[in-house]
């Protein structure tokens, strides 16, 4: 599997889409996919439409760490479910994706930090998580070579990791085989609405029957409810990932602290990034959605970056249309994978931060560098509901940089709830009416 995916790749899956189905799942990264995957196996007719290539974007961009450490307390059923699910998938594919057990460390710099990491912590023990706190002298010898005493860390073993780009197309594959059709290169200009509820969708190559359409369209959700007149406050980050060639591999797991985050790859250099750090390029839908993220601003008010204006063609691009006829191309056509361009003084600075924390594995050198755009929300939980105004449309979006982890069991979530089956969890946190009911916006205590 090459990476990053371009519109130059070979599409896996041409189509033809066919004229109907039970289900249209609009998307084909990992929470599409799963979607569609837990939908063949309710024996629904599914198609599963994307407008690039499978997981071209931010679902294969991610770090590829599988973890229920630090995450919202809503969110931990859920992922651990998908854990299950990553599990039993891994073993029903004749790729090898990658998938270890390594765990999950974010390193505490003051005090203030391992506090923080304990109160969540004590939170998260309902659940019966492996996470536990370790002294200075616990981390310096879990993670061996580190140039400087932390005051201690969070650990949880029982986290994971694989490898994206690789795993996601797996998935796909399984989807195909149990039954699903997966049309790549193949956009959604919008829902086909008959008497107030969907009736389908109308693609580029024409319409498509359906009573139920799944969203999963990451970063471009917004841009799609918007000409449906449904208002979601998500927006699109950039954030920018380096790889450094093969090196001695200290730590299988993949660990963080405030300045990198690091995770040994399978093709035995580390991935590298910033925890907390993203670049929002400013456009028409982050004014139109700033009050929601103001609770965001004042807790981090400096974790996110803003720049200017997005390049032509991004979704909140001030160029970009945000209404057009069924007929007309659409701004998913014009830009089939959405590929920003890497922040590279970041990645630089990254690879000196690495080096300096791991004085002893010698000279860290560049691999590649890429970035993707995460559809984050003001809360940094996603929207997993059925759209009430749209009878027939459910939305799966947000997923705020966590989607990647939990898409298996978000992907079984939202295929239970087109289908009426037993969704399993409380998606109360994650409703769409919270952006409309009045609610104040919870952050959570994920950390």
């Amino acid at each position: 599997m090459s990476f990053p995916t371009f519109m130059d790749s070979p599409a896996q899956w041409p189509g033809p889409a066919p004229h109907e189905a039970d289900v249209v799942v609009i998307g084909g990264g990992v929470i599409g996919v799963c979607t569609a995957l837990f939908l063949a196996r309710a024996g629904q007719r599914v198609v599963l439409l994307e407008k690039g290539r499978i997981a071209a974007e931010q679902s294969s961009r991610n770090w590829g760490w599988i973890r229920v450490q630090g995450r919202d307390p809503d969110e931990i059923p859920i992922v651990l479910e998908a854990a299950d699910h990553w599990r039993a998938l891994a073993q029903q594919t004749n790729v090898d994706i990658g998938l270890r057990q390594e765990g999950v460390t974010y390193l505490a710099e003051s005090e203030k930090d391992f506090a923080k990491y304990e109160a969540w912590l004590e939170l998260a023990r309902s659940y019966r998580l492996d996470s536990k706190m370790l002294s200075s002298a616990e981390t310096a010898k879990l993670i061996p070579n580190l140039s400087r005493r932390y005051s201690g860390s969070i650990y949880t073993a029982q986290d994971m990791r694989a490898e994206p780009w690789v795993a996601v197309p797996a998935l796909a594959g399984i989807a195909v085989r149990e039954g699903a059709t997966l049309v790549e290169n193949c956009a959604v200009r919008g829902l086909d609405i008959e008497g107030g509820r969907v009736a389908g969708v109308i693609t580029e190559t024409g319409r498509i029957k359906a009573p139920q359409v799944v969203l999963a369209g990451g970063a471009w959700s917004s841009l799609f409810l918007q000409r449906h007149g449904v208002f979601v406050p998500q927006l699109s980050v950039r954030a920018t990932v380096v790889a450094t060639q093969p090196m001695d591999a200290v730590y299988e797991g993949g660990a963080t602290d405030s300045s990198v985050a690091f995770r040994h790859r399978a093709d035995g250099g580390y991935s590298l990034a910033q925890g907390g750090f993203s670049e929002l390029f400013v456009g028409p839908q982050a004014f139109r959605s700033l009050r929601h993220y103001a609770t965001q601003l004042r807790a981090d008010p400096f974790g996110v970056r803003l720049l200017p204006r997005a390049p032509a063609g991004y979704p909140d691009a001030w160029g970009t249309p945000r209404r057009w006829a069924d007929d007309d191309v659409s701004p998913f056509e014009k830009m089939r994978v959405l590929n920003p361009t890497p922040n590279h003084r970041k990645a630089a600075k990254l690879l000196r931060q690495f080096a300096a924390m791991m004085p002893g594995l010698g000279e860290v050198r560049q691999a590649r560098t890429w970035a993707g755009m995460i559809d984050t929300m003001p809360d940094i939980v996603p929207v997993v509901d059925r759209v009430a105004a749209i009878p027939g449309l459910t939305v799966g979006t947000g997923m705020s940089g966590h989607g990647f982890g939990i898409g298996p069991g978000m992907g079984r979530v939202l295929a239970a709830l087109v289908t009426g089956d037993k969704v399993g969890h409380d998606l109360h946190r994650f409703r769409l009416s919270r952006f409309s009911d009045g609610s104040a916006m919870n952050l959570g205590p994920g950390i």
